[in-house]
């Protein structure tokens, strides 16, 4: 169990000192049993090799660093495995686009909004996209009319996280799932 000088690559888990590569003199020993206790580095390293086990640089940022006599390579496969368990419990959110006019008619309206519930309730945001061409800047106001029309269809499975505001030639909005507000 004791590494003995063989160095294979290195990969994002080896950040770990261990044995000899750990440089103080005095350590923070944290056992199985009993509280940490501050030894010198030679005694700890001592009780490693009688244990026939590896001794690891846990936390280096401290004063004296913390280490921990353990086998390298089952606590290297625990590091790895929680990793991967973290990794597993993560949700990714995407954000999908939904791209309008503000002279939208009502199957297309509606396509759209269907689309959107359907990302919705996967669990996605959704950007809304109002887009004016030339004369239609004109009146802003039809473009918050379909934006407000979007909320009323939407407002059981998704709330506002950003109102309708206007960019330019552009009127946007980000809506989210209502199940993501009851969770946190």
């Amino acid at each position: 169990m004791l590494n003995k000088g063989k160095m294979p690559a290195k990969d994002k888990f080896d950040k770990f000192r261990l044995n000899e590569e750990i440089d103080a003199p005095n350590v923070r020993l944290v056992g199985e049993e009993g509280e940490p206790q501050v030894i010198s580095m030679s005694k700890a390293l001592e009780m490693a090799r009688e244990k026939n086990l590896d001794l690891v640089e846990i936390t280096a940022n401290q004063d004296p660093p913390v280490v921990r006599i353990v086998d390298y390579s089952k606590f290297k496969f625990d590091q790895i495995k929680k990793a991967k368990e973290a990794k597993k419990k993560q949700k990714v959110i995407h954000i999908k686009e939904i791209k309008m006019r503000p002279a939208i008619d009502d199957n297309d309206f509606l396509h759209k909004v269907n689309n959107a519930k359907s990302f919705i309730e996967k669990g996605d945001k959704v950007k809304f996209t109002l887009m004016f061409r030339g004369r239609e800047m004109v009146h802003p106001e039809l473009g918050f009319e379909v934006m407000e029309r979007i909320q009323e269809v939407l407002k059981d499975v998704a709330t506002v996280e950003k109102k309708p505001a206007q960019e330019g030639r552009n009127i946007t909005m980000f809506m989210n799932p209502v199940a993501a507000l009851k969770k946190n």
